[in-house]
């Protein structure tokens, strides 16, 4: 077992939405440790948020599983090169697609663009999330709120709508959602709020596509040592990030790679509907 880094950790500011190479720890994305064993083999894949963090762990892990990817993103053009190279280095294909998903026809574009790429889309991973962090609801604009459900929840629905034409018998869509679905923090609110609704979209969603032998679920991950950290909390929960579970410690992006690989695998033919929790011991209830 790896013996991952514990806080405290040191200061880092960062502006939103935060960059990887200026995180002290480094995130583990599974760049020497993941391998990879065919199990995605011939496959093309949209993930959103793939520059860094989650989406990129994910990207590099379905990719050694055999796995064309589409990179969605911002404008974090660096950090989405780098995950681009690791994708290249595991001898698949990356694209790579900048652009702003709380505006719907981004969200239409990168769909259309990945089918330009690949024909098709046999894996859809919703990973991309906007937060903030407020002390009370009179500090939350309406600007904020918005931009929360539109690049959360709203963008979810048309890059999903736009991607079914384009899936067949046996695809998977993955959402990921969080700990703050079911235990919501309240300096998260709005994030919390789309966390709970992305949980109910999924279960609603799997129920809806389950005859045209698609599947869907989410993921729900805890404390992650991801860039959305140090760009959007203040500095005391930073040092302090992943201490309140029972591990003690922040999950790594490259410690739920795995649960994304086996959701978008044919073995999990049976698994549509369901929430994997994946947060250092806190239970969900």
């Amino acid at each position: 077992m790896r013996d991952y880094p514990r806080p405290p950790f040191p200061d880092q500011p960062q502006n939103m939405p935060g960059e990887t190479r200026r995180m002290e720890p480094a995130p583990d994305h599974g760049e020497t440790s993941y391998k990879g064993s065919g199990r995605l083999a011939g496959k093309a894949a949209l993930v959103t948020g793939a520059d860094s963090g989650i989406g990129r762990a994910v990207a590099i892990a379905f990719a050694r599983e055999g796995a064309d990817v589409a990179i969605a993103y911002l404008d974090e053009h660096a950090d989405a090169k780098e995950t681009a190279r690791w994708v290249e280095e595991a001898g698949r294909k990356a694209v790579l697609l900048p652009g702003d998903i709380s505006q719907p026809e981004t969200c239409r574009e990168i769909v259309r663009k990945t089918v330009d790429a690949f024909g098709r889309v046999d894996i859809l991973v919703n990973n991309a999330a906007h937060q903030s962090t407020v002390a009370t609801l009179e500090d939350l604009t309406d600007e904020e709120v918005l931009l929360t459900f539109k690049t959360n929840i709203v963008a979810m629905f048309i890059i999903t709508k736009a991607a079914l034409p384009h899936m067949k018998a046996g695809a998977a869509i993955i959402n990921t959602a969080s700990v703050n679905a079911d235990n919501p923090s309240p300096q998260l609110l709005p994030y919390a709020a789309t966390k709970g609704a992305i949980e109910n979209f999924t279960a609603s969603l799997a129920q809806m596509l389950a005859e045209r032998g698609i599947r869907a679920n989410s993921v729900a991950p805890g404390p992650i040592w991801t860039p959305l950290i140090p760009s959007t909390m203040p500095a005391e929960k930073v040092k302090q990030f992943g201490s309140q579970v029972p591990m003690k410690r922040p999950g790594q992006p490259a410690e739920l790679a795995p649960v994304y690989v086996l959701l978008a695998s044919d073995e999990a033919s049976y698994v549509s509907g369901g929430m994997i929790a994946v947060t250092g011991g806190k239970p969900i209830i």
